[in-house]
């Protein structure tokens, strides 16, 4: 197949096979890891292919963004050292000091921390809103000073969900981009960009990476005009990732789909188990008929995702002990990895927004659902919460 072939075909060919033809040397059907730092040049300014250094081009990132850019749908991708990283770069590229930016009043802690701590500091200001609320973003927006919008969906860990449509409309009539951060969804469940998003953000250590054994981040956006930004800002502030990084993250996005497919088949099953638990007081998942977001997820994601939250009757003494007794699910932070995990947000992924309007509440448990054996996985969960 060619590539304009591949760009037309379904997900799984597309994850599998763009951004990459078979070496024309040897017929390698795996992208090498091109270990190298700078590239021979074919006289002054005679560069091959457009590589002449690693930190402003790379084979094996090529292929890797060519690949991510197929999956959701965008004009171009890019690869970064880390989520947190794309996102700086993606600030610097779009806005400057004096400027403003509506997040998640449930935002990812590390998110909030860094317009916080960092771009506020540089003089970019945040207002945070609920994303379930299509006014309260609209209201929330101060306007000729806006530039971005910024929205998970679902939401960490409150999985709150934003209608990415309605949000785009909004935001495009202010002036500004509608930012989603997938992660959560992964590019399997829900293309943002096609829905009007004009930039898609991925911490590619989550789903895309798959295994907990790299640490990533990435860009998708679905204009040319943009993506000239991002390309420049992210050659002159150089956040990469090296090419073992890319080689591994590339890797587990050939395989997303049907890990996804797993993740969602456990993530009911343990939903359905603590629904019926009397030690728990809410489950908290977008494929449940009452959740608020149901019928906009329904609706913008192909199914509902590996992440499950849930309260507990014991407060916060409980959380924490049913975190600590967990075995199959491993306590730790980070999440889409094949392996379970467990946390507890107000004392680990979320504690720098303790304080804050963005503080989570004390008895909530977040679950990373892994690809294991789900009876084993809902036998840990029994185990956990303690005699019924």
């Amino acid at each position: 197949m060619t590539q304009n072939e591949i760009s037309k075909a379904g997900f799984e060919t597309r994850a599998i096979h763009a951004g990459y033809d078979p070496d024309p040397t040897t017929g390698a059907v795996i992208p090498p890891i091109y270990a190298t730092s700078t590239y021979k040049q074919d006289g002054v300014g005679g560069l091959r292919g457009g590589y002449e250094y690693s930190r402003s081009a790379n084979p094996t990132r090529t292929a890797l963004e060519g690949a991510l850019a197929s999956v959701e749908e965008g004009e171009r991708g890019f690869v970064f050292a880390s989520g947190l990283a794309g996102e700086d770069t993606l600030v610097r590229s779009t806005c400057r000091p004096g400027d403003h930016v509506v997040l998640p009043d449930d935002a990812y802690g590390g998110t909030y921390r860094l317009f916080d701590k960092v771009e506020q500091a540089w003089g970019v200001e945040h207002t945070p809103a609920a994303v379930s609320d299509v006014d309260a973003v609209r209201a929330a927006i101060r306007p000729g000073r806006t530039k971005l919008v910024w929205l998970e969906t679902p939401t960490n860990p409150l999985l709150n969900i934003g209608d990415i449509e309605a949000l785009a409309a909004v935001a495009h009539d202010a002036g500004a981009l509608l930012v989603v951060d997938n992660t959560f969804a992964s590019p399997y469940l829900q293309q943002p960009l096609t829905l009007g998003a004009d930039v898609v953000v991925h911490s590619t250590t989550k789903y895309v990476g798959g295994h907990s054994d790299v640490v990533g981040g990435a860009l998708v956006v679905r204009d040319h005009e943009l993506a000239e930004q991002v390309a420049f800002h992210q050659n002159a502030i150089g956040a990469v990732p090296g090419p073992f990084d890319c080689f591994l993250t590339h890797r587990g996005l050939k395989t997303l789909g049907v890990r996804m497919d797993r993740h969602c088949d456990n993530a009911e099953r343990v939903v359905e188990f603590l629904t019926g638990h009397p030690a728990v007081t809410q489950v908290i998942y977008p494929g449940l008929p009452e959740h608020p977001g149901h019928v906009v997820a329904s609706r913008q994601m192909k199914r509902y995702g590996g992440m499950v939250s849930f309260r507990v009757a014991g407060g916060v003494e409980q959380a924490l002990a049913v975190c600590e007794r967990a075995s199959v699910f491993t306590l730790g932070e980070s999440l889409g990895g094949v392996e379970s995990l467990i946390e507890h947000p107000g004392r680990m992924t979320h504690a720098s927004v303790a304080g804050t309007e963005l503080e989570v509440p004390d008895d909530l448990v977040r679950l990373s659902v892994g690809i294991e054996t789900a009876d084993d996985l809902l036998a840990d969960l029994d185990r956990a919460l303690g005699p019924r």
